[in-house]
């Protein structure tokens, strides 16, 4: 069993940045990749980001491109969020979760296919 634990969230003004950790404790990562979603208030849950555990490979929702970087410390079991440029919109609580096997590219946006979560962690843009 995998457990994720968020850390990070809290108040910045727009245009800010945050970095958000995801760290993995109760056995090794070994999965395939993990990835961030968000949920807002009122909305449903969103696909923010991905990583390939092994390649590296990221990937991220048209919203967030080109403002958020995913990365990650294999060694240490631990994913990052980096957020420039925050904007009002992106206030949510943010997720990690993880992906067992299969594919990270088709399983991206899929909530279903990711097989841990975390707590979450609130992140709040004023403006």
């Amino acid at each position: 069993q995998v457990q994720l634990v968020e850390s990070g969230g809290g108040v910045v003004q727009a245009g800010g940045s945050l970095r958000l950790s995801c760290s993995a404790s109760g056995r090794t990562f070994d999965g395939v990749g993990m990835g961030w979603w968000r949920q807002a208030p009122g909305k449903d849950r969103e696909f923010v980001g991905v990583i390939s555990w092994i390649g590296g490979n990221t990937y991220y929702s048209d919203s967030v491109k080109g403002r958020f970087t995913i990365s990650r410390d294999s060694a240490a079991n631990t994913m990052f969020l980096r957020m420039n440029n925050l904007k009002p919109e992106d206030t949510a609580v943010y997720y990690c979760a993880a992906i067992n096997s299969g594919s990270v590219y088709f399983s991206r946006n899929v909530p279903e296919d990711y097989d841990y979560w975390g707590q979450g962690t609130q992140v709040t843009v004023s403006s």
